[in-house]
């Protein structure tokens, strides 16, 4: 992993992010994180759910050892479908300082972590990248980053120092479903402009001895009920749009109607074999094979990992954060 200085004595702003006018995604808040918080809920201070290794992942992932995953709470995109509800929206999670974190991202490499899987890092950045910065010379792994695709293109360009995976959905192409499922009116400006950039810098793919992923981009669509035309048109923005030799398509058809799903009559059901058969059909005839798919039998709450606060420091303090605007 390449990483470069950060000079950590500067906590208003690190790399351009500032803590006090929080503007590091696309919804731009504007919040003081050290009052309050915005859309995504985070504080001023990382907040874990669980750091652990993970076998859910995509195989080039997760391979035979797991991939050395770290759920951050909080969440800027928050779907109304979202499995991961519990830390999206829900907040829960322990604090812990930036040594804190470095230390948790060698213990899993210590533990034979194919990867450092960083999950919905993006409104903790300024302490992320010292963290990283921190154990720039004993990292060994690649680096993850896991995301909604919902991300500004200033902040993938900061990252590209850091990482070395990028892992981002891209959750739709309709600017309705976007606000109707996760109040976002502009999520397909944005995604598409942090998934092209995303996949010009990781270039193209690289693959170690045992088929595990080096260097890349994997792009993540959940195919939903009722909107497989959505992710048909979407397929086809990345055939004209995006280097065939610098991604990899993982078509998923795990959605299982929780959270807040139920508030939307189309959303309250598991979607059809014909739904994600005719979806994965589609890809192969533009060309995006080949494509991670999933079994029917993913859609499934077991599938969903346990946010126990497994791998974070019994140092560190649970907390509640309220949102005093």
């Amino acid at each position: 992993m390449r990483a470069r200085s950060i000079d950590q004595d500067e906590d208003d702003c690190i790399q351009g992010l500032s803590i006090q006018t929080c503007s590091w995604c696309p919804r731009e808040c504007g919040i003081d994180r050290s009052l309050g918080v915005g859309f995504c809920g985070c504080p001023d201070t990382i907040k874990l759910a669980r750091a652990a290794l993970h076998y859910g992942e995509e195989p080039c992932l997760s391979g035979s050892r797991g991939s050395g995953t770290i759920f951050f709470s909080g969440c800027n995109l928050r779907c109304c479908f979202c499995q991961n509800y519990q830390i999206s929206s829900g907040g829960w999670g322990q604090a812990v300082s930036i040594p804190d974190l470095a230390k948790i991202c060698l213990e899993l490499q210590a533990n034979g972590a194919h990867n450092l899987n960083l999950v919905t890092a993006t409104p903790y950045l300024p302490w992320v990248l010292p963290a990283l910065d921190s154990i720039r010379d004993e990292l060994r792994v690649p680096v993850v980053y896991n995301c909604s695709g919902y991300e500004k293109l200033e902040v993938v360009q900061t990252l590209q120092p850091y990482v070395d995976i990028f892992l981002p959905d891209m959750k739709y192409m309709s600017d309705e479903l976007a606000w109707k499922y996760s109040r976002c009116p502009d999520y397909f400006k944005a995604a598409s402009l942090a998934v092209q950039a995303m996949v010009e810098q990781t270039g193209e793919l690289r693959f170690d001895s045992e088929g595990i992923l080096q260097k890349g981009t994997i792009i993540r669509h959940l195919v939903l009920p009722g909107a497989r035309h959505d992710s048909i048109d979407l397929m086809g923005w990345m055939v004209r749009n995006l280097p065939r030799e610098g991604f990899i398509l993982s078509l998923m058809s795990q959605y299982t109607p929780v959270h807040r799903a139920y508030q939307h009559a189309e959303l309250n059901r598991r979607l059809t074999s014909y739904e994600y058969e005719s979806v994965v059909s589609e890809a192969l005839r533009l060309g995006l094979g080949p494509l991670y798919i999933q079994d029917r039998a993913s859609a499934s709450l077991e599938y969903i990992p346990p946010f126990n606060l497994e791998g974070i420091p019994s140092s560190a303090v649970n907390i509640e954060v309220r949102d005093k605007r």
